[in-house]
């Protein structure tokens, strides 16, 4: 579904991560874990494009290209007369990304002035969907996540909690249905009974073909998702992957034994 293929990406001349390679395969569930600074983030931001961020030359973010249900309505949508086929998205920008199916939850969530969720949605999806149709499923989903409808009236994140933005994060990725979805640390800044909706909310409500990433530097997440594979990065780099009893050996013995 997603392959990288030797990624090394630096930032003003510093190397953050290097000869990444991995193939993340269509409808599964990933852990990506590792300590803090250990370059997680930096790997999902490049996957989503992040201009920031200088890939080398070598390397390779190839992308099987298949339509979501909303990319196949979309006149601009870059995938078109690819279809089934291998595409090195490595030079496209964030927003044609977004468009071949990939979305990133951000680890801290900004805040958009002037412009609310249903504004937000109605642009990300180009309209597709009709406002009183997008109106109720917005606010179906929100009761389900236990956001309280004054928060859908406000600026994007403008005053709410931790936990609010992450499952307004949540509640964007499902109306979106996208193809790749990477969660940076949807876990931080959030109580155990919102990190319990919030993984109930996406497991039941995310498309089977999904392929899913759960960026953490804690095990506790994994009380809540289960990954059928776990990745460990240390130093910028992908030192060990593995299955569940890895994420339990993390949470006996810590990461500086890997």
């Amino acid at each position: 579904m997603l392959k990288l293929k030797n990624l090394s990406v630096s930032i003003e001349g510093k190397k953050i991560l290097e000869d990444i390679s991995f193939d993340f395969r269509a409808g599964k569930t990933y852990a990506l874990m590792g300590p803090n600074g250990s370059g997680k983030s930096t790997l999902a931001s490049a996957i989503m494009g992040h201009p920031h961020y200088k890939i080398s030359k070598a390397s390779k973010i190839i992308l099987r290209v298949t339509p979501t249900p909303q990319s196949r309505r979309l006149a601009s949508s870059p995938w078109k007369g690819a279809q089934g086929k291998n595409k090195n998205i490595k030079n496209l920008s964030p927003d044609k990304r977004a468009k071949l199916g990939i979305f990133l939850s951000f680890q801290t969530p900004i805040t958009l002035p002037g412009v609310t969720v249903f504004e937000l949605l109605q642009l990300a999806l180009e309209k597709q969907i009709d406002p009183v149709t997008l109106h109720g499923r917005v606010k179906a989903y929100a009761k389900e996540l236990r956001i309280k409808d004054e928060l859908l009236k406000r600026s994007l994140n403008d005053g709410f909690s931790g936990g609010e933005k992450k499952k307004l994060e949540a509640l964007q990725a499902v109306l979106l249905q996208p193809r790749l979805a990477l969660f940076d640390e949807i876990d931080t800044g959030v109580d155990v009974d919102a990190l319990k909706t919030i993984s109930q909310f996406l497991k039941k409500h995310l498309p089977k073909e999904t392929t899913t990433v759960f960026i953490t530097h804690s095990t506790r997440l994994l009380r809540y998702i289960k990954p059928e594979e776990v990745l460990i990065m240390k130093m910028g780099r992908l030192v060990k992957t593995g299955r569940e009893a890895l994420a339990k050996k993390i949470e006996r013995e810590g990461f500086d034994k890997m």
